[in-house]
């Protein structure tokens, strides 16, 4: 029992150094800070999770640094949630999780949880611009993790890189991003904006998306892990 009891004790400081690693990795990144978070709560307090969001949104978007923070709902699982949010530095992005209408938001969300809350911080690997209707109406948004094993990272980077720009250049196409986890720079988060479903299909049966599909499998540590989402109103 002794042993189990230390053991526990062991992986809690681990955790903890790790998150504490993650953090000071991102604070130490020049330029925009970036957050990504994704929120899961009992399907029957859907609703009353929107409202929250909607609000710690309209805050937040007040704040002084803030770039962006947008706020999506996935499509086929209603109770699922992701924040997605640029700041000009660590320094406003930090002071924003400090503010009192962040605070009262984790607050009154936590009772409404399924699972824990996962904030993620990454970095700009490739963001380009976007436009308004990329975050409105009937917009298609697809959040990917994105997972290379650690000696192909550089390679699986590249071949990411590869397909930006012929992405950006697809006629249904308003955002397409690649984010870089702070803690693990192996993992890369997409952020894609599509015009509609008919959009997003052509780019993933276009001959760029296929060839980085095929080239990247075997230097995938994880599942393409693709969510689609619509911009909350």
């Amino acid at each position: 029992m002794q042993n189990l009891i230390k053991a526990m004790m062991c992986f809690v400081v681990l955790a903890c150094a790790g998150t504490t690693t993650a953090w000071a990795q991102a604070d130490a990144a020049p330029g925009p800070a970036y957050l990504v978070t994704y929120i899961e709560v009992l399907p029957r307090t859907s609703g009353k999770a929107l409202g929250l969001l909607r609000s710690v949104r309209a805050a937040s978007r007040k704040a002084a640094g803030v770039t962006r923070y947008d706020v999506y709902q996935r499509r086929e699982r209603p109770n699922h949630f992701a924040i997605i949010e640029a700041w000009q530095d660590a320094a406003a992005r930090d002071a924003n999780l400090a503010a009192p209408h962040t605070k009262k938001f984790r607050d009154e969300l936590q009772p409404l949880l399924a699972a824990g809350y996962d904030e993620r911080p990454h970095a700009a690997l490739d963001v380009g611009p976007a436009t308004t209707a990329a975050i409105q109406g009937t917009a298609i948004i697809t959040v990917t993790h994105v997972d290379f094993i650690p000696p192909r990272k550089d390679e699986g980077i590249a071949a990411l890189r590869a397909i930006v720009e012929p992405s950006r250049k697809e006629p249904g196409n308003f955002r397409y991003d690649i984010l870089q986890q702070s803690s693990r720079p192996n993992h890369l988060t997409l952020v894609e904006a599509w015009r509609d479903l008919k959009a997003l299909e052509a780019h993933e049966s276009a001959a760029h998306t296929v060839k980085f599909r095929d080239l990247s499998t075997p230097m995938s540590g994880a599942l393409f892990d693709q969510r689609l989402y619509r911009a909350v109103e």
